[in-house]
Formats: structure tokens, C-alpha cells, sequence
């Protein structure tokens, strides 16, 4: 047991030991993850399920569209703002790149909603929408689904630039535009006057369990491969160190030669 005591197998086992828990953290991680991720889709079946309803009737005066709130279907109704107008680049819809337009719908009560008006698909590599179909003068009423701000970490997607964005944020619109903006926004699912049928619609949402089962699964296997490494080459270690009478023999052994 010497050769296993000394401070280059202690300082290895401590290694492997605290990369087995880490391991286990992550997996734990993960399986919150999908508890996180089945409440969500709990919300998301009532939503889907619920009838529409006015907007400011499901998100109240604070006018933020929450995680409670998400893909509920609302009706709104005011007139589009054209030039406030912004194109959502690098977006992607069943696979097929291209863009969103995102106008701002201003409201009886000085306020306004984004309203994501539909996506138009990427023609070769054109880097902006050739032609954007124009909005209804007048009053409009769109009835669509509820979503969230996208929120991009560090980044400043959401704040648009020359009339582009990458993400769709509320209060970083709001900002950039000089509204009152709803923080979230709205997909037309119906609108009156009809929308231009160059837009096409966007697909639901998905209601799963994801990926993160499995990854759970993974970070616990590499746990128990990194705690049963250890084991056995400790074991191997053992077995191969040879007994101190058999050692003390062999130094006999190669003194008399010399």
C-alpha cells in the first residue's frame, strides 16, 4: 500500500474524485432542466388551449409578457407604425433561413405591441428582403400568439440598427424606437384586414422532454467510468507491487553478483 500513499496518486485520486462530482452536479443540472422544461409545457398545453383573450387583459398594467403567458393567444387592436419598421436577420423556420418583419402596433393608450407580421423566406443570398409586403392603413386587429423577449446574453441583438435587429426585445426596442413598448411580442396568427400571403406563418411549439434526460444519463456515466478507473487501476496497482520479502531477496541477490 506504500506505493499507493504517496502524494502523485493521492493528488490524482483527489483529481478524479472531484471530476466524478462534478459530473454528478452536472447531471443533477440537467434533470432540473427537465423538470423546468415539463412545467413549462404544462403552461404552454393550458395556453394553447385557452381562448383568446385581449392583451391587456393577460398581462395587466405591467404589460410584460411572462413565462405564464407564453404562446396564450391575444387580440389586439391599433395601427401599424411602417416607419418603425425592423427586419429580424439570420432567423430560421422548419430549416429554411430568411427573415421576419417586426412592426410596431400603436395602441389607443399611447402604448405599443411588436407585432411579428410573418416570416419571408431567404432568396439565394440576398442579404436583406428584396421586397416587404407593405401594412394595412388604418385600424388593424391582429390576433396571434403571446411570446417572450428574446434575450441573447452579452450580446446587443436585440437592439435594433438601420432598421435590423437579430432578436426581438421589448424594453431594447422600446429604447431604440422612442415607444412604450409591451416587453414581448405577438405572431400573427389572424389579422384584420387579412395579412399579405407572402408571409408565411410559423410553426407551434414544441412540447417534449428535450435532450436533457439523456444528458443527466451521460454526466452520471462519466462519473461511474471516472470512480471505477480509479478503483481499477488502484486494485492493478496493488496486485502488481511485489511483496517486501521478495524485494529484500532480490537486492540480495544483485549485491553477491557484484
Amino acid at each position: 500500500m506504500r506505493r499507493l500513499m504517496n502524494v502523485r496518486w493521492i493528488t490524482a485520486a483527489l483529481v478524479i474524485l472531484l471530476l466524478a462530482g462534478a459530473c454528478v452536479e452536472l447531471g443533477r443540472w440537467q434533470l432540473h432542466r427537465l423538470d423546468s422544461r415539463k412545467a413549462h409545457n404544462t403552461v404552454i398545453r393550458t395556453n394553447l388551449a385557452a381562448p383568446a383573450t385581449p392583451l391587456a387583459e393577460i398581462v395587466g398594467p405591467q404589460r410584460v409578457v411572462g413565462e405564464a403567458h407564453d404562446w396564450r393567444t391575444a387580440t389586439v387592436t391599433g395601427r401599424y407604425d411602417a416607419t418603425k419598421q425592423v427586419v429580424l436577420r439570420y432567423r430560421n423556420v422548419n430549416d429554411r433561413p430568411g427573415f421576419e418583419i417586426v412592426t410596431p402596433l400603436l395602441l389607443s393608450d399611447g402604448t405599443a405591441v411588436l407585432v411579428d407580421r410573418g416570416f419571408l423566406p431567404k432568396q439565394g443570398g440576398e442579404l436583406a428582403p428584396a421586397t416587404i409586403p407593405a401594412v394595412p392603413t388604418g385600424e388593424v386587429t391582429v390576433t396571434g400568439r403571446l411570446r417572450r423577449s428574446e434575450r441573447g446574453g452579452h450580446t446587443n441583438g436585440g437592439t435594433p440598427s438601420e432598421g435590423t435587429a437579430r432578436l426581438i426585445n421589448g424594453p431594447e426596442f422600446a429604447t431604440a424606437l422612442g415607444l412604450t413598448l409591451y416587453d414581448g411580442y405577438l405572431t400573427v396568427d389572424k389579422q384584420e384586414p387579412a395579412a399579405d400571403p407572402a408571409f408565411k406563418g410559423f410553426p407551434g411549439p414544441e412540447i417534449d422532454g428535450g435532450p436533457h434526460f439523456f444528458y443527466a444519463m451521460q454526466w452520471f456515466l462519466f462519473a461511474l467510468l471516472a470512480i471505477g478507473g480509479l478503483v481499477y487501476f488502484s486494485r492493478r496497482d496493488v496486485t502488481t507491487e511485489q511483496p517486501p520479502t521478495v524485494a529484500a531477496h532480490n537486492e540480495d541477490v544483485a549485491q553477491t553478483t557484484t
